[in-house]
């Protein structure tokens, strides 16, 4: 399609006058009036549908897009509404030089003249190009064109849905190509608009209308076609509506739209990619031809399989009645009679061999239970007992002859040393009334009883009132000073059994 050139105003051909009843009243217009007539001079001074190049600034994209167009002399409003926005495909940015095709328009109610903008395309490529390459870099990243999530065609399809316009020549083709290659498989043809307004609506719904009732349909694929076209033409194959319906489909969808060098996001986000729409039958139908082939050859292999297993059964069955159980019977149970003597003397040698551990292990255990026996256990602890008891006297006996050996050599040595010896020897003792032994005259006092000690008897006496020193006097010469006889003890470190000694005295000071 040729471009067209921007509007010219200079163009315009020349109005003629207007009529005399058109004049300009005397009277005042009301604004009513004056944007009536504001309005209808715009629409007929510039045609239906115009275009501009100018940049862009100022774009706030909202339910509806509201931009500026400029250039070096001048600004238009612009106002691109939601429909046409969401059919752009691609959204105006600032800075950018873009075509804009519309028309001009007087919004009464706010006195404003803005160019409504019903189509979009960027300066030095086109508007379809850039949504493609737009909503390509979109469905990429979103993985959709991963081949990894795309799905193997079934082999034997049992029925096929073909979304596609019913007078279309792609279907006939797909129609007689199916036929030729595989009748039996069952088409269902769902007959959609392929191109125009709203097409790419009704091509998705189909999809997912299909793909929800495939298992009551019993279909197993799709195929989404058409014929060659424009860009234009095959643009409803580019919606992202359609992609989205291909790729959310539970069955493997084929795309073949327009011819070989064509190429639409519907064909790129499918299971399958076909040129045209033959071959696009041609994958999903298995070749009529090819099936014979293949039974015929089945067939063959299937023949010779049975062939050779039947060689091979009755091989075995030759072999089989060559055993001697067919050929005498009674060959087997004599076979089993023998087995049956052998297994019974296997059975009774095993069991006197099991008698005879069981009676050494029964004497085994009788040996150890008679060693542990309470009796013989009895026995011997009466033994040690009787051994214990016989060391015990012997060894009391010997203690008791060293310790009266210890006795009568204490005894002796007691009475060497004993106050009686010591006594016999012309010494004695005297003591107080209370038994207190003298050791001094400053002990005793006039008319206290006195107790001497003499070797054959006791001596009492009373003391005087005369002093000591002339009871000294009168009883002779002092006696001379020695210093007192320390007796030796008996040694206490030899044990006695009979305690010590209860006439011992110890005479040391």
């Amino acid at each position: 399609m040729s471009a067209r050139l921007p509007f010219d105003p200079t163009r315009l051909p020349k109005r003629s006058s207007p009529p005399a009843d058109s004049a300009m009243p005397d009277r005042p217009l009301t604004v009513a009036e004056l944007a009536s007539r504001i309005d209808g001079a715009l629409k007929v001074g510039f045609p239906a549908s115009i275009r501009v190049v100018g940049e862009v600034s100022g774009a706030v994209q909202r339910t509806h897009w509201y931009f500026n167009a400029k250039d070096d002399a001048a600004v238009v409003s612009c106002v691109m509404f939601a429909f046409a926005a969401k059919r752009s495909g691609i959204a105006p940015e600032n800075g950018r030089q873009y075509v804009l095709s519309g028309r001009v328009e007087f919004y009464a109610k706010a006195g404003k003249v803005s160019f409504i903008v019903d189509r979009i395309e960027p300066v030095g490529e086109g508007a379809l190009d850039a949504a493609f390459r737009k909503l390509c870099d979109e469905l990429r990243s979103l993985g959709w064109f991963d081949p990894a999530r795309k799905r193997a065609l079934p082999q034997f399809p049992r029925r096929i849905a073909v979304v596609t316009s019913a007078t279309g020549a792609a279907l006939q083709d797909v129609l007689n190509t199916m036929a030729r290659r595989c009748p039996a498989i069952g088409v269902l043809i769902a007959d959609v608009r392929v191109q125009g307004d709203r097409s790419s609506d009704e091509i998705a719904r189909a999809i997912r209308a299909i793909g929800t009732r495939h298992n009551e349909l019993g279909i197993d694929a799709i195929l989404v076609t058409r014929g060659g076209g424009s860009k234009e033409d095959l643009w409803a194959f580019n919606e992202r509506v359609v992609a989205e319906a291909i790729v959310r489909s539970p069955i493997p969808v084929v795309a073949a739209i327009g011819h070989e060098t064509d190429v639409s996001i519907a064909e790129l986000v499918a299971d399958e990619r076909a040129s045209t729409p033959t071959q696009a039958a041609m994958r999903l139908t298995p070749d009529r031809a090819e099936l014979v082939r293949q039974i015929v050859t089945v067939g063959s292999r299937l023949r010779l399989a049975v062939v050779r297993t039947a060689q091979h059964e009755r091989e075995r069955l030759r072999s089989t009645s060559r055993h001697p159980f067919f050929r005498d019977p009674a060959w087997i149970i004599t076979r089993a009679q023998a087995d049956l003597r052998q297994a019974r003397s296997n059975l009774l040698e095993a069991l006197r061999r099991r008698v005879m551990e069981n009676h050494r292990a029964v004497a085994r255990s009788v040996h150890r239970l008679q060693r542990v026996s309470p009796e013989v256990r009895v026995t011997e602890a009466a033994s040690t007992i009787a051994s214990a008891t016989r060391q015990f006297h012997a060894c009391i006996a010997g203690h008791y002859r060293e310790a009266a050996l210890r006795a009568d050599a204490a005894s002796r040595q007691l009475e060497s040393v004993g106050p009686r010896s010591v006594l016999g020897r012309g010494y004695s003792w005297t003591r107080r009334a209370d038994g207190t032994l003298l050791r001094s005259v400053s002990q005793v006092r006039t008319g206290d009883t006195l107790e001497t000690q003499l070797a054959d008897g006791k001596v009492a006496s009373v003391v005087g009132a005369s002093s000591s020193s002339d009871l000294l006097g009168r009883l002779g010469a002092p006696l001379p000073s020695r210093p007192p006889v320390r007796r030796k003890r008996p040694d206490v470190s030899t044990p006695s059994l009979f305690g010590p000694d209860p006439t011992s005295t110890d005479l040391s000071p």
